[in-house]
């Protein structure tokens, strides 16, 4: 998997940040708070290989989590970014997670990660890729109308804001092209749901771990393994939030980013007072 191939947006100045999107969405999912960020910070929101404009890997290359963890971190290495502060939502809440327990960045705010729900935890992402698989066997056309129908798109919005709308007000929808026999979507899925995080002991930067209140994709209550596996992490529940939550919260999303960037910033040299 090439790193010179992953698409980027850079905004603002200051410390450099760098934002990692969930599974199937793309570095859009921030723009709601890249204002608020870009105010303070270098700001550069990737699409993951595989998502958004980003290509993904030759059929039969490697393209796991691991593999995704290395290409964000030559990427990184490439762009002169030395330990950038990083964030992440659910997959990239983990490729966050796996670079900050290489030494790879200066603070680490994940949102919702993987690798932390188990056992009934996991039984909405499990049923959600036993029907992925079931929908590639099924005639494009016949599944697109099946997307747009009312009752799975109130699903779709129930899982990804906890609730019966968006943050538009209407109702969420799936991308047909994800759901594709050998999609980047179908590929990686499996792969999410098998994942678990092992890197707690040897990830000293500061790092936030923030819930929505309301995610159904994976539950809140994860967050307890979370500390257990990472004690310095700090704990943000936010509220009225569902498993996007920049689409539900963007300023309680950027003020915890912002804080947890802050408190993992470099020490900067003081002038001696004049005499």
């Amino acid at each position: 998997m090439d790193h010179r191939d992953i698409v980027y947006e850079r905004h603002g100045r200051g410390d450099p940040l760098v934002l990692l999107h969930g599974l199937g969405h793309r570095r859009q999912a921030w723009e709601s708070v890249l204002d608020d960020l870009a105010g303070r910070h270098e700001v550069y929101a990737l699409d993951l290989p595989g998502f958004g404009d980003s290509p993904g890997p030759e059929p039969e290359g490697p393209y796991g989590i691991p593999a995704l963890v290395d290409a964000v971190a030559a990427w990184c290495a490439a762009a002169g970014l030395h330990r950038p502060h990083l964030a992440g939502n659910s997959l990239g809440g983990a490729v966050a997670l796996e670079l900050g327990a290489r030494g790879l960045a200066a603070s680490v705010t994940a949102l919702s990660p993987i690798g932390f729900a188990r056992g009934a935890e996991m039984l909405g992402s499990r049923l959600m890729v036993g029907g992925m698989h079931v929908a590639t066997r099924v005639p494009a056309r016949a599944w697109r109308a099946v997307i747009d129908s009312r009752p799975v798109r109130t699903l779709t919005t129930l899982a990804v804001h906890g609730g019966l709308r968006d943050s538009h007000g209407g109702l969420a929808r799936l991308d047909p092209a994800a759901v594709t026999r050998g999609s980047p979507y179908t590929r990686l899925a499996p792969e999410v749901v098998r994942y678990n995080f092992t890197g707690g002991p040897v990830l000293t930067c500061p790092a936030t771990v923030a819930w929505g209140e309301n995610d159904r994709v994976l539950p809140v209550r994860a967050v307890r393994r979370v500390l257990r596996a990472i004690p310095h992490a700090r704990e943000v529940r936010l509220l009225g939030c569902g498993h996007v939550p920049m689409d539900d919260d963007p300023r309680a999303v950027a003020h915890t980013i912002l804080s947890t960037c802050l408190s993992g910033a470099a020490p900067r040299a003081v002038a001696p007072a004049a005499a």
